[in-house]
């Protein structure tokens, strides 16, 4: 099979954006007219995702995480990099139903449509077998990375709907929908429990949604976002470290 795959295929790895995908050069402009909503924006590959759809030209984007010192530092980068781009931005638990509702209402009140959504969010715990967990903190990763994830979805898509058919009456794409999902929905590693398969359900989540809303025009996919250095993959054991090698400029640039 190796031999095969030498002689038919090009593999490469890459921990840090390339130009192709790159919002700064390759993807300037694609992103212009496009109102896009982030969850968890305030650290890490939220951040990056914020400045990389701002890089790419959207008309404005909208912000969503606990902290609002966080959200008020990352709204002010966007600002100062990228002037054009407007940005709003509220304090937000994406468990409850009305902190989603209402930093929905409000982008939409303030921006006109929702055209991109990334649902970022998430939560990892340390890792335990199931006898030795916590039933609050296992039910807390599911709480955040499903329910949190379903609620975004469930507020944004009747915009998501709307902007897929503005979308495609001026030949363009509109209505994408991002869930963060992990390598880890594919893994069975003792301690892991909770993370995993939260991830795995991330996954059938999406396909649900494209069976549900594909022929409405919108686009679902569930992402890998590779090995990335957060604060929440360091509550992974420490032997796994070695492997948060990616930059989260990575996934950013590959989610535009």
């Amino acid at each position: 099979m190796s031999s095969l795959n030498s002689q038919f295929l090009t593999i490469g790895e890459h921990h840090a954006p390339y130009d192709a995908i790159d919002p700064a050069t390759t993807l300037k402009g694609s992103c212009a007219g496009k109102v896009v909503f982030i969850t968890g924006a305030s650290r890490g590959i939220g951040r990056a995702v914020a400045l990389a759809f701002a890089q790419a030209g959207a008309k404005a984007m909208y912000l969503t995480a606990r902290s609002e010192q966080a959200l008020a530092q990352v709204k002010a980068a966007v600002a100062a990099a990228y002037p054009d781009t407007q940005c709003g931005a509220m304090v937000s638990d994406v468990t409850k139903a009305d902190d989603v509702q209402a930093a929905v209402d409000d982008c939409v009140s303030r921006f006109g449509a929702i055209d991109v959504v990334d649902a970022n969010a998430g939560y990892l715990g340390p890792w335990l077998k199931i006898a030795e967990s916590d039933p609050v903190s296992w039910w807390k990763t599911w709480e955040v990375n499903v329910k949190g994830v379903y609620l975004v979805a469930r507020y944004c898509l009747p915009h998501l709907i709307n902007s897929a058919r503005a979308h495609a009456g001026k030949g363009a794409t509109g209505g994408h929908l991002i869930l963060m999902s992990s390598v880890g929905a594919q893994l069975l590693l003792p301690g892991a429990s909770d993370y995993q398969t939260s991830k795995h359900a991330i996954n059938r989540l999406c396909e649900f949604i494209h069976a549900d809303h594909g022929e409405e025009g919108v686009k679902c996919f569930a992402l890998h976002p590779g090995g990335v250095d957060t604060q929440l993959a360091r509550n992974m054991p420490e032997h796994i470290h070695q492997y948060l090698t990616d930059a989260p400029e990575l996934a950013a640039g590959f989610i535009v």
